[in-house]
């Protein structure tokens, strides 16, 4: 397990990028946590480690260390996955077990449902009056949709952009093809063709 700061995809810090790839060029798979999603347990996890930097790689509930730790064992004697104690996957499973792309996490994420919202919080409590205003006209038709916040993911918010050509949010989606925003679905609520596209017809 890596406590690191970022994603394995998105490394948020030099030394976490570098871990990333010492682990991953030995075809360890491993889980992650982005410390920088909770500070309670960035600070948390210092003082429960007595570790005061990261990232932190743990191995079946012990810490083995840092990047520095792991550079050592690389050094000493190469092989990395024996030196943890852990079997590497092979070249095919590791293939097949890696993360996601941003193009796939985007694609999964759109036909999620077959009504998607991609807005700045949740239709509970929008963040922006654009979400807010796209919010209360789906509802009014009483269908059932899915949204996502693109608040709590900056990867998401700024590749979805550039996926779909579309600068702003809200963002509305049916059956994975973009609509548009709330300009355009405030037009075609006043020209009837909403309902038809919501109800499939």
């Amino acid at each position: 397990m890596l406590f690191m700061k970022g994603t394995p995809t998105s490394p948020k810090c030099g030394f976490s990028r570098q871990t990333v790839e010492l682990l991953t060029n030995a075809n360890i798979v491993f889980g992650y946590f982005d410390i920088l999603s909770n500070e309670d347990v960035r600070q948390g996890l210092k003082t429960f480690s007595d570790w005061p930097t990261y990232p932190q790689l743990y191995v079946r509930g012990e810490l083995i260390g840092g990047l520095d730790i792991l550079k050592d064992m690389m050094m000493e004697e190469g092989n990395l996955a024996e030196q943890l104690d852990v079997t590497p996957m092979d070249t095919t499973t590791a293939e097949m077990t890696k993360e996601p792309t941003l193009e796939e996490r985007i694609q999964s994420l759109i036909t999620k449902s077959r009504i998607m919202l991609f807005m700045k919080g949740v239709p509970s409590a929008p963040k922006c009056g654009f979400s807010r205003q796209i919010v209360d006209i789906i509802e009014s038709y009483d269908v059932s949709y899915d949204t996502f916040n693109i608040l709590t993911d900056e990867e998401i918010r700024q590749g979805l952009k550039k996926y779909s050509d579309w600068p702003t949010y809200p963002q509305l989606y049916v059956d994975g093809d973009l609509i548009g925003g709330l300009d355009i679905v405030k037009e075609m609520q006043e020209g009837g063709d909403l309902n038809d596209l919501f109800k499939g017809a």
